[in-house]
């Protein structure tokens, strides 16, 4: 059963994790909105750091979606090939190109709504563009989110989308994108899923893994 926190409570969570994440943000390289676009829709199952190797090559040479969406497959499928999953991820990024060459102006949607119309877009991934790379609030439930958030005890479900509304409901809507971030990190970096820091985490007393509640 989730923990109850009070507002002081969360928002001294909050700010042991800044302390500990100080750099937190989006550790995808991009420099356009598709390209985070593409970057997103490359990360699942992979990691950013592999995501970031191909796609420092792959918009060198591709990099809007009028280019991407003159491709067939077989054309995008060797410079992602390494990011698993590559075909289906390619025919979602053509896809998803030729919608916003066609339906968008070639300008990327700025809302989740249309976001999620793209090809291989869910709300995940419409939630950190939106919150990325327009600056909308927004909490992406990865992963590192969704095993943090049911460690600490904000929330019981494996359902992403019930743990999205959870946090959203505890954390104040202008912390919602900083706060996705920080959870992100502190799931990389100290409470990884086979070996967590607990000892070097600054919020173990919160924590109901910790405390075996």
């Amino acid at each position: 059963m989730a923990k109850k926190f009070s507002n002081e409570e969360i928002t001294d969570m909050l700010d042991k994790l800044e302390q500990m994440h100080p750099n937190a943000e989006c550790e995808l390289k991009y420099s356009t909105p598709f390209e985070l676009l593409v970057a997103v829709i490359l990360s699942a199952q992979c990691t950013d750091k592999r995501v970031n190797q191909v796609t420092e090559k792959l918009f060198k040479v591709y990099n809007t979606p009028y280019q991407f969406a003159e491709l067939e497959e077989e054309e995008l499928a060797p410079y992602i090939f390494s990011c698993g999953f590559y075909r289906n991820k390619a025919h979602n990024i053509i896809s998803a190109s030729r919608d916003i060459v066609v339906k968008f102006g070639g300008s990327v949607p700025t809302s989740i709504e249309e976001l999620m119309t793209l090809a291989g877009v869910g709300k995940k991934t419409a939630n950190v563009v939106y919150a990325v790379a327009f600056g909308g609030d927004a909490i992406a439930v990865d992963t590192h989110v969704l095993r943090l958030a049911n460690r600490i005890g904000f929330c019981d479900s494996d359902d992403p989308l019930k743990v999205e509304k959870a946090l959203m409901e505890i954390i104040p809507k202008d912390k919602w994108s900083h706060a996705h971030h920080l959870l992100i990190h502190h799931g990389r970096y100290t409470c990884s899923s086979r070996s967590p820091q607990c000892k070097e985490c600054l919020i173990s007393d919160y924590c109901r893994m910790y405390l075996n509640e």
